[in-house]
């Protein structure tokens, strides 16, 4: 469990340094079109800030496959919620990202939400990634069809100024897809590679993984880093932490921990509201492509 914990906090803080760097890259490429996936891929590529997150990220992805493999799915993801914070601190430090009173108290509000998950979860026996198949593919296509929903909400009349947050929060939510199709996959191994390839949760994570790359990328050019990329792995967090709870069995609290627990999510649902609506930005400089 230890050593889950700590691949965890590693990927909490590799993740955050490669959102930052492909924010910087994306907000000098063209806007992304979904319709247009190819071209929009190439132009962000084109881009070495973005090419630089991208090739982070693969080191992330790496330490939290790692994670899942040797520690509960909830518990991977709450000790992940860190990132939020460390997120706002490199974004300040290392990237001149002006971070208002706002979205620090956001921030910090999200990351206590998150924390207390932790401390609240009953000490888990073992890291199965057993589950009902029913149960999984219920969860799997209703959390897609609510990415896809978040993607779509800029068309359908919400704020202006909400459109980064909505299309981080997407990506959020479809990065929480493919990691709950991680989480079945490293089930899936006991079945040789024939079961593994034949997985139907592999094209699912495909899918949703590619969404959540153009809606990553769409909310950079369209928000402030921090704002939305706070709201990216917030939703990635709870997502996954509700499916470790409904698919995989992680056990819930009961009695005052429980209450707790709600309490928890209510602080992470308040941040959500004051998080976004800051509008921090990068000091001027020039943005290499």
């Amino acid at each position: 469990m230890s050593l889950g914990i700590a691949m965890a906090l590693a990927c909490a803080a590799v993740t955050q340094l490669g959102f930052l760097c492909k924010h910087r890259g994306a907000t000098s490429a063209p806007l992304v079109d979904a319709r247009r996936p190819l071209r929009s891929a190439r132009s962000l590529f084109a881009s070495k800030w973005f090419a630089l997150g991208m090739a982070i990220a693969v080191v992330a992805w790496v330490l939290h496959v790692a994670a899942l493999a040797v520690a509960p799915l909830s518990t991977v993801q709450a000790v992940m919620s860190t990132g939020v914070v460390m997120m706002a601190v490199l974004g300040a430090k290392l990237f001149g990202h002006v971070v208002g009173a706002r979205q620090w108290a956001g921030v910090g509000l999200t990351a206590a939400g998150l924390a207390l998950l932790v401390v609240t979860l009953p000490a888990a026996e073992g890291h199965s990634a057993a589950f009902a198949t029913p149960v999984m593919l219920a969860f799997e296509l209703g959390t897609l069809a609510l990415g896809v929903f978040f993607i779509a909400a800029p068309k359908l009349g919400a704020p202006a100024h909400h459109h980064g947050a909505l299309l981080g929060g997407a990506a959020g939510v479809l990065f929480g897809v493919s990691d709950v199709s991680l989480k079945a996959l490293t089930g899936a191994t006991a079945d040789g590679l024939a079961g593994l390839v034949l997985s139907p949760w592999i094209p699912i994570a495909i899918l949703a993984s590619v969404l959540a790359f153009l809606a990553s990328a769409r909310g950079f050019q369209e928000g402030d880093a921090v704002p939305v990329i706070a709201c990216t792995p917030t939703a990635a967090n709870l997502t996954t932490i509700i499916g470790g709870i409904l698919v995989f069995g992680d056990a819930l609290a009961a009695g005052l921990m429980l209450i707790v627990q709600l309490a928890a999510f209510a602080m992470v649902a308040a941040a959500s509201l004051l998080t976004p609506s800051g509008h921090g930005a990068p000091l001027p400089q020039a943005q290499p492509a």
